[in-house]
């Protein structure tokens, strides 16, 4: 397993897809401010350091994840925690790149 595997930011574009296939929600996890000044059309806005506390609101959703933010850094951090609640997550990466791959 490479760095890049382990921050979940490897070659994904085949699983974004299989996740969108199946009906994904994609969680943009930058401040407020940061996702005001541009995001992906219909993505959630959870910033980081306030998604721990809503992991109970995310499990009821029953969807699969896909986790972004501005550089991959924080999404790779937030995949790491939805997982460990046991939460089917994929690292998108920054939200502009993963934006090409929808």
């Amino acid at each position: 397993m490479g760095l890049f595997d382990f921050l979940g930011i490897g070659n994904k574009e085949n699983s974004i897809q299989e996740f969108i296939k199946k009906g994904a929600i994609i969680i943009d996890v930058r401040s407020v401010s940061e996702f005001n000044s541009g995001h992906i059309m219909n993505a959630k806005n959870i910033p980081l350091n306030n998604l721990e506390s809503k992991i109970d609101e995310i499990k009821k959703w029953n969807k699969p994840i896909i986790a972004c933010c501005l550089s991959g850094m924080r999404s790779a951090q937030a995949t790491s925690l939805l997982k460990q609640n046991k939460i089917q997550v994929i690292n998108g990466g920054g939200w502009q790149s993963l934006k090409s791959k929808l």
